[in-house]
């Protein structure tokens, strides 16, 4: 989720209909944390290499990073969300409610566990590492050769990568995960994504 990422959407033409409809339902609700649309293409685009798979997805928001993974998910592939925020989860569960191959959750992020493992997994809301809260473990939500997305970075300029004057240990967490092969996108001047490949055997 990034901050104000809901209002980026005031300019963009050309928007699937699933995602209008999530940004309208973030807008009446007054969340202004949604994937910005440069993040939203990311997941259509690796949602689209998930055939008849499974998508997860922590922090539901009110949907529109799942909306932009259900746009790019080939038919017979389902997807999961799960919020913990129980507002948020119903203006969600309408915008996907006539949208079978999306199931939503609600509660914490590590109630996702139930519909894993998973060929492509979107951190979004919990399991990133950031701050005190500790990463989840890929070879127990990832499928061989699932693919992670971590969210919200800012573009690294030297290395190690920084945060606050101090090692980014969250990102590093990642780029140096022995079971991953990482690497950091930059998707717009102030905005970085880290997508990694699973490559151990569970």
């Amino acid at each position: 989720m990034t901050e104000n990422g809901t209002a980026e959407y005031a300019a963009e033409d050309g928007l699937p209909d699933l995602v209008r409809r999530a940004v309208a339902a973030a807008e009446r609700t007054g969340f202004g944390w949604s994937c910005r649309p440069a993040q939203g293409r990311l997941l259509e685009l690796l949602a689209g290499g998930v055939a008849g798979g499974a998508i997860g997805e922590t922090g539901t928001g009110c949907g529109v990073g799942l909306a932009w993974l259900a746009a790019g998910a080939p038919p017979g592939t389902t997807l999961v969300s799960v919020e913990r925020d129980p507002a948020r989860h119903a203006a969600a569960a309408a915008v996907f409610a006539d949208v079978p191959a999306v199931r939503l959750l609600l509660g914490d992020w590590t109630d996702l566990a139930v519909a894993a493992p998973f060929d492509l997994l979107v951190l979004d809301g919990g399991g990133q590492g950031k701050g005190a809260e500790p990463p989840l473990e890929p070879r127990d939500w990832l499928r061989p050769h699932g693919t992670l997305v971590i969210d919200d970075f800012t573009p690294m300029t030297s290395w190690p990568p920084t945060f606050e004057g101090e090692p980014d240990t969250a990102r590093l967490h990642w780029l140096r995960h022995p079971d991953l092969l990482a690497t950091e996108l930059r998707l717009a001047p102030g905005l970085a994504t880290v997508v990694a490949r699973y490559t151990a055997r569970r």
